[in-house]
């Protein structure tokens, strides 16, 4: 069993892989104070939760934006399953991508598994959206060059700075459904202005990507937050949970010393 471990800035993706089959995908809350050994009893219980055993887990792949974690999850691997030599995603790496952005090593770990995931999955030319603690829009072109992209505040940031900043908006839930585009209450209207408002932007700078690359893209998306928004999208977009795990397993499978 291969496992991939996507650390972000608010969630830990932990997925398994056993004969290059999805198994399972868990989401952890991301928690820098968390030592290795806290993260490996996590681990623990995730499997064991799943009745696997460590025995079966022949390799490991982690990315993550969040570098003082990265230590602490390849560590509790290591702790877990010895032998095991977790590979971080990072500068150097085959990806199979030609990656024309100024600086590639800017390039996210978690933006480029996200990439990969995209090329190895669907028809390209490809944007890709991810909607975690930022919003961020990619672009990968027929002949498999990662093209650059977009980076904005995210759905949650900007809910957060909204009742933060002002004196009688109220913290809001993206739980329950966006009841109308024109709202008629506080919590309604911050709820259109927020789900919508972010769809409306999706469906926006997608067009805006499609014509830069004068043809239509496939259009995937993935992220904690991308099922509260792309239902809303006026856009085909393909929801894949798994994508970022894909480009991990995909990864790890170029890499393989």
């Amino acid at each position: 069993m291969i496992l991939a471990v996507d650390i972000g800035n608010t969630n830990i993706v932990v997925g398994g892989y056993q004969e290059g089959k999805f198994r399972f995908s868990v989401r952890l809350s991301t928690d820098p104070s968390r030592t290795s050994y806290e993260y490996a009893a996590m681990l623990e219980n995730i499997l064991g939760f799943y009745q696997l055993d460590f025995p079966s887990v022949e390799g490991a792949i982690v990315s993550s934006v969040v570098p003082p974690l990265s230590t602490a999850l390849c560590q509790a691997v290591k702790l877990l399953c010895p032998g095991v030599e977790p590979m971080l995603v990072g500068a150097g790496m085959k990806t199979g991508l030609n990656i024309r952005i100024d600086n590639p090593k800017e390039l996210g770990a978690d933006l480029l598994a996200a990439a990969v995931g995209a090329m190895v999955k669907y028809p390209l030319p490809a944007i890709v959206v991810d909607l975690g603690t930022a919003t961020k829009l990619m672009v990968i072109d027929e002949n498999r060059c990662f093209l650059g992209g977009a980076i904005l505040a995210g759905v949650g940031i900007s809910l957060r700075a909204l009742a933060s900043n002002t004196a009688q908006l109220p913290d809001i839930s993206l739980d329950s459904p966006v009841k109308q585009v024109i709202g008629t209450n506080t919590v309604d209207c911050m709820k259109s202005g927020t789900v919508l408002g972010a769809a409306s932007m999706l469906d926006g700078m997608i067009q805006r990507y499609q014509e830069a690359l004068g043809r239509t893209a496939t259009v995937v998306a993935c992220g904690g937050i991308a099922p509260a928004i792309v239902p809303h999208c006026r856009t085909e977009i393909i929801l894949d949970d798994s994508l970022v795990l894909d480009g991990l397993l995909d990864l790890y499978r170029k890499n393989q010393r």
